[in-house]
């Protein structure tokens, strides 16, 4: 493997809007110097050429790696473009950071974990950037340091992704099977499912969910999600997210055998019991009495402005100093996962079992977009009645 290097020459693929993100604050990333960029678009190449007129440019992905100019990609493609990508790049012996979604279906990104683990001389990493935010940082050190005991309940009600019609409308594929994957669940809540797995580290053992296409938007994908998760420990998990609600609400809960921690902005509670719930609800000769309980608030700090930068400065020290990422890319198919079965048990109204067949998955996916062809529904559309899909 010889020695490591001294800087990362990175390439950057997708110059849209997070990926000319990425672009314009990657010079704060020490250790590492963008030295190619993709977009199929050319005008979007502009801007790189503008700042650094030693940059190349790419109209092809597959151009940009054959160059031999990189080290390492991150790419802010399309979704179903994510693996492809990736596993090109991982071919080639290149780094990857990811954008999310790491894959719009658990099969695409099995397989791309499959090609990592034989490669473990090169980081795979996803931006999932809102670990790194103080909040669910908070959280999930007082979850894993056993504050809460043994977990009983997971609430997240996460209805503050509103998006009115406009935002649909500003790209022909937002919105469609064909084009993005889904709706809100792949587009707003890949992070909320991130953490969910993240801070707790468990999967349930059953997904049962109601999932509505296009019930407030004049969209072929979900903007309405309820969910129930049961675990093999017999916790329960509720989520519940809609891009159709205002003002919304983003509220974490997670109640365990020594108490509740309740997340609601940037405001973190924790509700302890001085005793074992359990022993308490087993011992207690009293029938109307509860636990002493202990509030304090937990202070967090300010939410980082530059958190993408956070995980591309942990991704470029993971290659040059080997140091643990912060999101390991094969990380990304555990909410991708629970996403995925949300959906499915969502629109055909059945409980869905984990670990995902992939199989069934794929083809409830090309059933969907067969039956939409890609194209946006018609407003009178809006309020109509789910679909099944064919099986």
């Amino acid at each position: 493997m010889g020695e490591r290097p001294r800087e990362v020459r990175l390439g950057i693929i997708g110059l849209g809007g997070m990926g000319l993100h990425h672009f314009k604050h990657a010079h704060a990333v020490r250790g590492a110097r963008v030295t190619a960029v993709c977009d199929s678009n050319p005008e979007r190449l502009r801007p790189a050429v503008e700042t650094d007129p030693t940059i190349k440019t790419f109209e092809d992905w597959r151009d940009l790696l054959a160059a031999d100019l990189v080290d390492a990609v991150l790419i802010a493609t399309p979704h179903y473009d994510h693996p492809p990508i990736a596993t090109a790049a991982l071919e080639r012996d290149v780094h990857v950071l990811t954008e999310k979604p790491v894959a719009v279906t658990v099969g695409a990104a099995r397989r791309v974990n499959e090609l990592a683990a034989r490669k473990p001389h090169l980081k795979y990493a996803a931006m999932f950037q809102q670990r790194t935010w103080p909040g669910p940082r908070k959280v999930y050190e007082l979850v894993r340091g056993g504050e809460l005991g043994e977990i009983s309940r997971l609430t997240w009600v996460v209805t503050d992704w509103f998006r009115p019609w406009s935002y649909y409308a500003s790209g022909t594929w937002r919105a469609t099977w064909s084009g993005e994957g889904g709706g809100v669940l792949i587009n707003q809540c890949p992070h909320n499912l991130d953490l969910i797995c993240w801070i707790t580290s468990m999967l349930p053992k059953r997904v049962t969910a109601v999932a509505h296409l296009g019930k407030t938007h004049p969209i072929e994908t979900e903007d309405e999600v309820s969910a129930i998760f049961e675990y093999e420990t017999g916790a329960t998990g509720h989520f519940i997210t809609t891009t159709g609600e205002a003002p919304g609400t983003n509220l974490l809960e997670i109640a365990g055998d020594r108490g509740l921690l309740r997340l609601e902005g940037r405001r973190l509670t924790l509700r302890r019991t001085k005793q074992s719930v359990r022993e308490f609800r087993e011992t207690s000769p009293g029938p109307f009495s509860l636990p002493e309980v202990d509030e304090q608030v937990i202070p967090i700090d300010p939410t980082p402005e530059l958190s993408h930068v956070t995980v591309t400065q942990n991704f470029v020290d993971a290659i040059l100093k080997d140091e643990p990422l912060i999101a390991p890319g094969v990380d990304g198919i555990k909410g991708l996962e629970l996403g995925n079965a949300m959906l499915l048990s969502g629109v055909t109204r059945k409980p869905v079992e984990l670990p995902l067949d992939a199989e069934v998955f794929g083809r409830f996916l090309l059933d969907l977009q067969h039956q939409y062809g890609g194209r946006k529904m018609p407003a009178e559309g809006v309020a109509q009645a789910v679909t099944q899909p064919r099986f």
